[in-house]
């Protein structure tokens, strides 16, 4: 008999758009909860119209963000619609995440205070974009907006030409992250009292707390740090450089490593040198080290230098694309890439194991109103 996931038996109301709640909504979902997921039945999430490319004539993006959940609609402009959903979180809910823009829940009394107040036992957990307090409190906010303004973006990419965003929603999907952190906490907590509450965080509070490293350097300082492309400020050899046919990320992190990478590309001179000694010594004459390391570098091979650095014990590794991470034996391997049931689109699953296992919920993502006549009866076991 297979072991209940860890969530199994939890409902997790999702009011999500976009990224952010819904991120949080599938990590869940994996875990095992039962994640209804509510939509305005007027076009649903916008993400389901994120595309090119399309599958099943809904965004790839919906379906990576959106598997492992039921959906319903409801329109808020419908006293009855809102009327089941106050009654779907009391009756159903153990917790509700949300992301909609400020005051659109609250003016349907479907607020944090009031659904608390008809169920205590309720966890509820808000998504904003800048917080609740300062003058950006009221401001919208997306995911690009908030690594402009958080500073992400000034410390991304060369500090040549048109600034450079982080290919991905890191803050968006941090965000979610951090939304589920706070909700197990909850959890645990409720499992002492039997009370419920709130949980909050914002797109610019994860900003920050990516920030942390080169906030804590100029508070120590007072220097701002410029961008290094795809190295660090604080550490080097720390970067990618050019092969003979490609690219390799290098990472010699402590000077035991730095002395072997020099033992590799015959450079034994730099690793005597009391100029490079020492990361600190080496951070601040990169100017010249970097080009010297980066023309011995630049008659290797990927693969000859890879081999050789990985027999030094030095961290290495290629620059891939997107195919080729989709297609590596290593993504293979680990088996975070799978179908949904009755799906052939393969999607990428929660990096965790528990237990030497994978949890995965095999539900795709639903369709828009899919089980909307379902989840008005009372809870009912639900396989994920």
């Amino acid at each position: 008999m297979a072991a209940k996931a860890p969530l199994d038996g939890i409902t997790v109301v999702e009011f999500g758009h976009s990224v952010a709640a819904p991120y949080a909504g599938l990590v869940l979902a994996d875990l095992g909860a039962r994640v209804i997921k509510v939509e305005n039945p007027s076009g649903g999430d916008y993400a389901r119209s994120w595309g090119p490319p399309f599958w099943r004539e809904t965004s790839s993006s919906f379906h990576g963000l959106n598997r492992g959940k039921e959906g319903i609609s409801a329109d808020f402009s419908n006293a009855s619609d809102v009327d089941r959903l106050r009654s779907l979180i009391v009756d159903e809910a153990d917790a509700v995440i949300q992301n909609l823009r400020p005051g659109v829940l609250a003016r349907h009394g479907l607020d944090a205070d009031a659904m608390i107040a008809a169920k205590p036992s309720l966890i509820w957990c808000d998504i904003g974009a800048f917080g609740t307090a300062g003058p950006l409190a009221g401001k919208p906010g997306y995911d690009p907006l908030v690594q402009a303004c958080t500073g992400i973006m000034s410390v991304t990419g060369t500090g040549v030409g048109d600034p450079v965003r982080v290919g991905v929603s890191l803050v968006d999907m941090g965000s979610g992250m951090w939304t589920v952190i706070g909700l197990l906490s909850r959890l645990i907590a409720r499992a002492q009292t039997g009370e419920g509450g709130t949980v909050a965080t914002s797109l610019y509070e994860t900003g920050l707390a990516w920030m942390t490293v080169p906030l804590a350097g100029y508070a120590a300082d007072g220097v701002v740090r410029r961008p290094y492309g795809s190295g660090t400020a604080e550490i080097v050899p720390y970067q990618a450089f050019r092969t003979a046919d490609g690219w390799t990320m290098i990472a010699a992190g402590n000077d035991n490593l730095f002395r072997r990478l020099c033992g590799v590309l015959d450079l034994a001179e730099l690793a005597a040198d009391p100029a490079y000694a020492t990361n600190p010594v080496r951070v601040r004459n990169r100017e010249v080290l970097i080009p010297r390391i980066a023309d011995a570098i630049a008659t290797w091979s990927s693969e000859a230098l890879a081999a050789a650095l990985d027999g030094a014990g030095v961290p290495n590794a290629p620059l891939h694309t997107v195919d080729q991470v989709f297609d590596h034996p290593q993504t293979e391997a680990l088996g975070l890439v799978q179908f949904c049931e009755g799906d052939t689109l393969p999607l990428v699953g929660t990096p965790l194991t528990l237990n030497g296992e994978r949890p995965r919920s095999s539900r795709p993502a639903p369709q828009l109103g899919e089980h909307d006549v379902p989840v008005v009866r009372k809870r009912t076991a639900v396989s994920g």
